[in-house]
């Protein structure tokens, strides 16, 4: 399942929010260095889902704000 995520680095707390089907919005406390925010948008969204962090990949948008995102 392909999904759409606005990534929010740098607040001050973690949370994972639907907007639709298939958009979200995820806010994340590590900032947007060394792909730190990556990986902790990764974790957010793999807890999110209750899937494993292997099963979730950032198919598009590594270096953008708004990503396409790959689950399962």
């Amino acid at each position: 399942m392909k999904i759409f995520v606005i990534a929010k680095p740098k607040a001050k707390q973690e949370k994972v929010e639907q907007t639709d089907e298939n958009h979200f919005i995820v806010w994340v406390k590590e900032p947007a260095i060394k792909n730190k925010a990556n990986q902790a948008i990764v974790s957010a969204l793999a807890d999110f889902f209750n899937v494993p962090k292997s099963s979730v990949s950032i198919v598009s948008g590594l270096k953008s704000k708004q990503k396409v995102v790959e689950i399962g």
